[in-house]
C-alpha cells in the first residue's frame, strides 16, 4: 500500500514514531490534508529544534495525550507544555485508579502530589472483555478502549474537530491507543479500511528503535524487558480484525461513533476538517 509510505514520517530528534496522516486516499477520490493530524510516540524528549519545527513549521496547536495520569506524572510535562500557543488535552483510554484523573488539573493544583499505591502496577493493563475472550490479546485491548473509555475516544475526536491548527495524538509508543483514535479519525474522513490498516502497520518499520527508547525510561522498562520485540510489533491483522468487528457489530466505525454520541453532524465537521 505505497500511498501510506510517501514522505509522511516526521523525523524528530526526540521521537521515533511521528507521522502525518495527510495524503491518504479516500473512497470518493479525495485525500486527507497534511498538517491536520499527526500521530506520535511520547513527546517528553523533544529537542528545542523539534518544538520549533512542530509549532513553527507544521503549525501544531494541540496535543491530545492518551496516556494515563500516572504515566504523565511519572514522565513529566514535556517541553510543549511550556509553549503558550499549544493546548494540551488529556483523554486516558484506560480505566484509572484513584481520585485524580485530570492530569493537568493535578499538575496545576498539587505539583508535589505523590502517586497512590498501586498506580505503577496498572500503567499498561491488558484489557480483556469477557465476550471477546477468543480474540487476539491486542484486539481485546483495542476493543477494551472502545468498551471502557468510549467517552474519551469521542472526546479526543471532538478535540481534533475543533482544533484551529495541527493536532498531535500520542500515547507512549504511538501505536495502540493512538492507533485506535487515529483509525476512527481516518474512517470518518472516508479513508478505506485497507489504508487505515497500512498506516497502523507502519510502526513495525521502526519498532526496534521504539522499544529501545521506551526501555530507557523507568516507567516502561519492565514492560519492554519482559516481552520480546515481536510481541510489541503491530500486525496488520490486528487492526483489520478490529475494523471487521466494528463492521459486524455496529455497521462500521461511523456506526460505533454514532451510537456513542458522535453523530452525523459532528462526523461531517471532522470530515471537513480532515479532507481537501
Amino acid at each position: 500500500m505505497t500511498s501510506t509510505r510517501t514522505g509522511r514520517w516526521v523525523r524528530l530528534d526526540g521521537t521515533t514514531n511521528t507521522r502525518d496522516l495527510g495524503g491518504l486516499p479516500t473512497t470518493d477520490g479525495g485525500r486527507t490534508v497534511p498538517g491536520r493530524i499527526l500521530r506520535s510516540d511520547n513527546l517528553q524528549t523533544l529537542s528545542p529544534d523539534d518544538v520549533r519545527r512542530l509549532v513553527g513549521d507544521i503549525g501544531l496547536r494541540q496535543v491530545i495525550d492518551l496516556r494515563t495520569t500516572a504515566e504523565v506524572l511519572l514522565e513529566g510535562r514535556g517541553p510543549l507544555r511550556d509553549v503558550p500557543q499549544v493546548t494540551h488535552r488529556h483523554f486516558s483510554l484506560l480505566p484509572e485508579r484513584g481520585h485524580h484523573t485530570d492530569v493537568f488539573a493535578v499538575e496545576e493544583d498539587d505539583a508535589e502530589l505523590d502517586l497512590p499505591a498501586g498506580w505503577t502496577e496498572s500503567l499498561l493493563p491488558r484489557q480483556v472483555a469477557e465476550h471477546d475472550q477468543g480474540e487476539h490479546p491486542a484486539v481485546r485491548s483495542y476493543l477494551g478502549y472502545l468498551d471502557h473509555r468510549a467517552d474519551n475516544v469521542v472526546g479526543a475526536l471532538r478535540a481534533i474537530t475543533r482544533a484551529s491548527g495541527a493536532s498531535v495524538v500520542h500515547c507512549a509508543a504511538g501505536k495502540d491507543r493512538t492507533g485506535v483514535v487515529c483509525a476512527l479519525s481516518l474512517a470518518v474522513a472516508g479513508v478505506p479500511h485497507e489504508e487505515i490498516v497500512a498506516d497502523y502497520a507502519m510502526t513495525a518499520e521502526i519498532i526496534d528503535a521504539l522499544v529501545a527508547k521506551l526501555a530507557a525510561s523507568p516507567t516502561y522498562a519492565e514492560d519492554m524487558g519482559t516481552r520480546d520485540v515481536a510481541s510489541h510489533t503491530p500486525r496488520a491483522e490486528t487492526m483489520a480484525r478490529v475494523l471487521t468487528l466494528l463492521d459486524e457489530r455496529h455497521g462500521g466505525p461511523l456506526g460505533w461513533l454514532d451510537a456513542h454520541g458522535f453523530g452525523a453532524e459532528e462526523q461531517a465537521a471532522l470530515r471537513a476538517r480532515l479532507r481537501d
